[in-house]
């Protein structure tokens, strides 16, 4: 059952690996990979000299912070309270009214997104406008500063309910003697979260908590790319997007796999950083 993962996993993630090299080169696509000459670390040097070098990898650690600040927690906490749910029929609207929003492309989401912040039809202005909080409608998704929130906040009601899944499961492995015990004690709900199922859950806390800090780079794609606009640039421009830009639409190819392998080998870096602190907790990936 593993062989076509694994088979998977090498055609399409260890077979392409080769072409890594061109951020080495000064690719060009009409002399073909092996006769472009090889140019070191130029491409590097020049990412990290580069105008949009500061604002990119501002974009990218801040909203990076805010999703490991806002987004990871969530999950933990509505999985927590669902846990604590003892009508069957309500936990289990609840579980899928939340899950469903993840099975939703992001494409239809940022429609959503875009329809309700609309200034000319959006719900959001048209509700404002009648409690008399603001005069005329304002148009969400071109203004700088709310740029933040509205992403985070739109992944967060879009992953919050899938992203609980894994902890209902490590919830429900948990021995419902502790409880037991801690109930004859005289323990109520929230002492019996706070010192049962919490500790419980930590090493899943923790496996996971190691994987987003070794993702910090990795601010989004999608969900960016598809609610940005030029005229929010400067606090939208991720990494990804920034690859995608200079290498699909500019056509620099050598460049952008040098930016792409840039933020692996950083990724890797935090990922084993992570990973060795939390090994003196006893709760690692190796």
């Amino acid at each position: 059952m593993v062989v076509p993962a694994l088979i998977f996993i090498f055609v399409f993630s260890y077979i392409p690996m080769s072409g890594i090299l061109i951020a080495f080169k000064d690719y060009d696509i009409f002399q073909g990979f092996a006769s472009s000459p090889w140019v070191g670390l130029d491409n590097f040097k020049e990412f990290l000299h580069a105008d949009e070098f500061r604002t990119v990898i501002r974009n990218t650690l801040g909203i990076s912070f805010l999703k490991l600040l806002i987004g990871f927690p969530a999950p933990i906490v509505l999985a927590l309270m669902l846990n604590e749910v003892r009508i069957p029929i309500f936990k289990r609207v609840v579980q899928t009214i939340s899950y469903l929003p993840h099975f939703l492309s992001w494409v239809i989401v940022s429609g959503f997104v875009l329809t309700m912040l609309s200034a000319d039809y959006g719900s959001l202005n048209i509700a404002l406008e009648k409690l008399n909080l603001i005069d005329e409608p304002v148009n969400w998704l071109t203004i700088p500063n709310y740029f933040w929130a509205i992403l985070i906040a739109t992944g967060l009601w879009k992953g919050i309910g899938f992203g609980s899944i894994v902890y209902l499961a490590a919830i429900a492995g948990v021995n419902p003697e502790l409880y037991e015990a801690a109930s004859i004690d005289g323990a109520g709900r929230f002492r019996k979260i706070f010192s049962i199922t919490i500790p419980c859950i930590m090493p899943v806390v923790s496996i996971f908590l190691i994987l987003a800090i070794g993702d910090l780079l990795s601010a989004g794609f999608e969900d960016i790319l598809l609610l940005q606009s030029d005229i929010v640039r400067d606090v939208s421009d991720v990494l990804d997007t920034y690859v995608y830009r200079v290498g699909i639409k500019n056509s620099l190819f050598s460049y952008a796999a040098a930016v792409g392998l840039f933020k692996a080998v950083v990724s890797v870096i935090l990922l084993t950083v992570a990973n060795a602190l939390a090994r003196k907790s006893g709760n690692s990936l190796w």
